[in-house]
């Protein structure tokens, strides 16, 4: 029969599974209490790094309709809960483990897909939301600008040839 603690920690951490964008697996053995502070911190506000209990978090995760992690759940885990863009927290971790090499990114979720650890680098490689967007409004802007130009082509075609036709005209009337 479970504790009232570890029930408690089971319904903590189902709630941080369901509120969050992703969740990435890790394994810290062998960093200090500072070098996880400053992972935190490199984390920044969008995402919660929480050092867990491979038990409890397995059955919270599975309350939550998470079951793709089940394999993951060795060692000493701790797990990043991103609610903001899950692109950021990828770059930190990744940044963060080539800068420290005992973190180690085991597996995550995004959007309740399962995420292996190549998958988060892969996803560490795109650029920002803000970048993406902004991209992508250029490219509207540019087709915007290029259909204007078509738009404005015809006209001034259509003046520059009745106007080599008038003048065409007034050439051949003026000789006769």
């Amino acid at each position: 029969m479970p504790t009232p603690n570890k029930a408690a920690s089971v319904a903590e951490l189902k709630d941080a599974f369901q509120s969050s964008n992703a969740a990435v697996l890790t394994e810290y053995r062998g960093l200090t209490v500072a070098q996880l502070k400053t992972l935190r911190r490199a984390l920044g506000e969008n995402a919660q790094y929480a050092v867990v209990k491979n038990t409890l978090t397995k059955i919270a995760a599975n309350e939550a309709g998470i079951t793709a992690l089940d394999d993951h759940f060795a060692g000493p885990t701790a797990v990043a809960f991103v609610t903001g863009d899950p692109v950021e927290s990828a770059k930190a971790l990744r940044d963060f483990a080539k800068e420290n090499p005992n973190l180690i990114i085991k597996a995550g979720v995004l959007d309740g897909k399962a995420l292996s650890a190549d998958d988060i680098k892969k996803l560490a490689d795109l650029e920002s939301r803000e970048v993406l967007l902004s991209k992508l409004a250029g490219a509207f802007k540019g087709k915007q600008s290029q259909a204007a130009s078509l738009f404005q082509a015809l006209p001034s075609k259509f003046v520059r040839t009745a106007e080599a036709l008038r003048v065409k005209l007034a050439e051949q009337g003026g000789a006769e």
